[in-house]
Formats: structure tokens, sequence, C-alpha cells
């Protein structure tokens, strides 16, 4: 075997789903020791093709060949046996099970637990040194952040001897310091001779972080070249098969009368621990407010009493208006009826139920209409007509109302939530995390709607842990710490290196 040969090899890889051709005569070469970027639109088969290559789905046709021989890979027991690991965008871990737990579980050796938790304890220990990957082996998965669960994953698959690294959408959940630590981690396991397969639609970090970029487009492979010999611009064009804007396209705003005042407004959550400690801000229609932070911060807390999902104390004014805080009259139906609208920033858990069709999330909240109903009945085909539309507006793939939200992409989960609520032509938009695991042609549409919203005389308070989203969208910047505001800023005199030093609790940050 020639030291030459790729580590993955894929040829004419296909997979259908009933109709819905996910991948097609597929040909990729992965060579070893290197990052080898897959981008393309949410639904464009990524995800599939790196399922095949796991063994969680069988290709209809095609061939794998692992270090130049061929490889039947039946199931993941087969991809882990042949050096693959793979770290999911949804992480498979068991929350209440300790990090040493879920390193083991499924890799036992023997009858006796105690033996492995010993060994694996010191293969941990000394991958934290080599790699960079330090997490207490003794911590809950429930009890550390996502950065931290993602390490949890990738020591998984390290523990069990993997050469090749698949890894999707790793930064989707992920604040920049977070991301900066993980692309270390990469850097040291392609020094190490590990090979990483990188699944994203973040155009930055391929750029960063890859050495070759292959792009797919509807289910096919557009094209591979070296990440030194392309730009953004190109692998956004091949990306969507248009050219693509890269920054947001706004006005300035015109502000007009207030919409939302916020004051004294203090949060607890469920441990009975502080969370928003007495921050004051206030909203005029016709503008974006980002509220900058590193996520844990409050900022999640004050979306969610906005929304009508969580108890406070203080005073919240819509359009001149009292708003209830805790208490009957304070859900999230009495904020719709008020006209507030609000994108949460956790689709999966808040904005959809997963198993229902679309048609139905897309009336969820909204499902009392007239237009909807005929009496205390809804009208279904109504409501299918208006997922249709909202479906055609909105690029929603594949455009089916009868699908269950959890067989859409995560970008197209997105643009249901979005298009949910935004048609709604709310006085306040609260947004959360709107472009999340979001592919580049969703998120120029998507930046365009919520600007369009704002020039339409909507007041939108847009929460983001991306530093360029909230740069490029807000008229003006809000910085959270500690449950406090840190100061507030105007995109065009302030820059990255200043929002982190908020966002890190320096409140001397020049203005």
């Amino acid at each position: 075997m020639s030291d030459t040969s790729p580590a993955i090899e894929l040829r004419g890889i296909s997979k259908a789903f009933g109709p819905v051709q996910a991948n097609k005569d597929i040909s990729i070469r992965v060579m070893p020791g290197t990052i080898h970027g897959i981008i393309g639109e949410n639904g464009a088969g990524k995800s599939t093709l790196m399922s095949i290559l796991y063994g969680f789905y069988k290709a209809d046709a095609g061939e794998v060949f692992i270090n130049g021989r061929k490889t039947e890979i039946p199931d993941s027991q087969a991809a882990i046996s042949a050096g693959i690991g793979m770290v999911f965008q949804h992480f498979k871990l068991v929350e209440t099970f300790t990090v040493l737990e879920n390193v083991i579980l499924g890799a036992e050796e023997g009858r006796l637990l105690r033996p492995s938790l010993a060994r694996a304890r010191k293969v941990l220990a000394e991958l934290a040194v080599e790699y960079e990957l330090n997490v207490d082996p003794d911590a809950r998965i429930d009890q550390i952040g996502v950065g931290m669960q993602q390490r949890v994953e990738i020591l998984k698959a390290l523990y069990r001897q993997a050469d090749i690294l698949i890894l999707d959408e790793p930064t989707g959940v992920l604040t920049p310091p977070e991301a900066d630590h993980l692309f270390r981690i990469l850097d040291n396991l392609r020094a190490e001779g590990k090979t990483i397969i990188l699944i994203t639609h973040k155009l930055r970090e391929i750029m960063d972080i890859t050495d070759t970029v292959s792009v797919m487009r509807r289910g096919e492979m557009t094209a591979t070249v070296k990440t030194a010999e392309t730009t953004p611009e190109e692998l956004a064009e091949l990306m969507v098969g248009r050219k693509v804007l890269l920054r947001v396209d706004k006005a300035p705003a015109t502000p007009g009368k207030m919409v939302l005042e916020v004051k004294n407004l203090r949060v607890r959550d469920d441990q009975r621990v502080e969370r928003v400690k007495g921050v004051d801000l206030n909203l005029r229609a016709g503008e974006i407010l980002g509220i900058a932070g590193v996520a844990g911060n409050g900022q999640s807390e004050l979306l969610e009493v906005l929304g009508g999902m969580r108890p406070a104390t203080g005073t919240v004014t819509l359009n001149g208006t009292t708003l209830k805080l805790e208490g009957r009259g304070s859900d999230g139906q009495s904020r719709r009826a008020a006209g507030i609208a609000h994108v949460p920033e956790d689709r999966q858990r808040e904005g959809l139920i997963m198993e229902f069709h679309a048609w139905e999330n897309v009336a969820f909240g909204y499902h009392h209409d007239p237009a909807f109903c005929r009496g205390p009945l809804m009208v279904n085909a109504a409501l299918v007509r208006d997922t249709e539309a909202k479906m055609e507006k909105f690029d929603v793939r594949p455009p089916d109302p009868a699908l269950a939200a959890k067989n859409f992409s995560g970008g197209n989960q997105q643009k249901i939530v979005v298009a949910r609520e935004i048609e709604r032509n709310p006085d306040l938009l609260l947004v959360g995390q709107p472009t999340r695991g979001v592919d580049i042609g969703a998120i120029e549409f998507i930046h365009k709607q919520i600007v369009a919203l704002r020039d339409q005389g909507a007041a939108v308070l847009l929460v983001s842990v991306e530093l360029d989203e909230i740069l490029a969208l807000s008229d003006r910047i809000a910085v959270m710490f500690d449950g406090r505001l840190m100061g507030e800023r105007l995109p065009d005199q302030t820059d990255e290196r200043e929002l982190g030093l908020l966002m890190a609790g320096v409140s001397g940050a020049a203005a």
C-alpha cells in the first residue's frame, strides 16, 4: 500500500430517501494528516454522506476505501473498528453520567467496570496533555458547558483509537472563544497525523483551518479545491449556484416611536440564582438592538421573560402598556396578542415539536387566528395552504407541509420558525441566535428578512453569540456580562476587540 493512498476515498456514492435523492454519484478523496472541509447549503447532503461513512446509513450504490483498502461499513461499530470517529452536531452523551462513564460507554473491557474506568482515566490524562483536551473526568455531563461536552465527544473517539475524525457543524453551539480553542485542538490532531473531515457552513472557518475543501450542492459534489487557492466569495457561489452577498446590505435606521422600555428587570432561574440583575433598556420602532455576550450571561433569560416563558420582577412596557411579568396574562399567548413575536434560541426544544408536521409547527401560537378557524375548529386545509405560501417565500426545502419537522435539516427547521414569526408582522421581534447552524445562503436570506421587518417599522431585539452578526445587523449594540448591561455602542464606532473586552466584564473599554 502506497504512503500516498487517501485516508478516505468514496466512489460513486448514491443514497435516496423515497423520492428525495440525498446523494448522487459522489466521489471524494481525503488525504491523511489533513483537515478536509465539506460545505454546502442545508439539505445539500453533507451529513447524509458522512452518515454513510460512519455506518448510520447504507448507500444505495458506491464503494468506500479506507487507507487504500475497500471497506464495508454496515454499522457504526464497523466504522469505529476501521478507525473512524464522528462528533455529531447534537451530542450523543448521557447527561446523568460522568465524563469518564460516557467515554467508556460501549467500550467497556470485561465484566468489571473498575479496570475500564482506571484505564480510561489514565488515557484521558494523556490526551489532555497531548491535545489540549482538558476536561474533569468526574464531572457530570449536565453540569458542564457545551464546549466541554464537545471535547468529551472528541475524547470518546480518540479513546477508541480513531485516526479519522468527522465533525458535523462543530461550532454551531460554541462561543467564539470556545471555537478558537476547538481549532487549536484540531491543529494539534492534524500535527499528530490524524485526518479530519470538517462539515461546516461557515466560510471563515473553512478558510482558517482547512487544507482542502469540497463543495456540495443539492446532493452532488460540485468542486474540490485547495483552500489556499480559493476565496470565500468563490466558495459561496459554488455552494448556492449564484453570487452571494457576504455582508448585510441595509440602509441606516430611522427610529420612530418608543416600542419597548425595560426598567430594573431582575430574573432568577429555577435554583433561585439571579441571572438578570437590574437591566434597563429601550428600543424604538424601525431599529435593531443587538445584545452581545458570551452564552450564559443573562441574554437567554432576558429573551424568555420578554417572550412570556419565564417570570421576573421590574417593569416592561410595550407601546405604552405595562406587561405582566408573573402569573396569569404573562405567558407567550398574551405576548403574541400584544404584538410580540419570538424566534427562540433553541429551535428544536422551544421553537418546534419535532414529531409534528411542518404545517402544525407553522400554526403554533397562531392557531386561534380567525383565518384558520371555523367556529371553535381549526381548518387544516387553510393552515396547509398558509404553510405552502410561507415555504415558497422562505425557500424551505423540501417544500412539503406534511413532512415532520425532524425530517428537515437544521437550517430549514430554522426557516420554518423564522417564517412563522416574521410573517405575523409583529411590533416587536425577539430573535435569539437567528442563524445558528444555518448555511451561507440561508443566513443571507434570514438577515434580509430581519432588516426588511425593521424597515417596515418593527422593533427588533437580537441576541447572538456571533459578533460579526451582531456588528452587521445591529443599529445599536448592548453587551451583557454576569446579568448586567456593560455598555452600549454604535456598530461603526466599535470593533470585535472592544466588544470582546466588554463581554469579559472589562467595563473600562474605550468608547
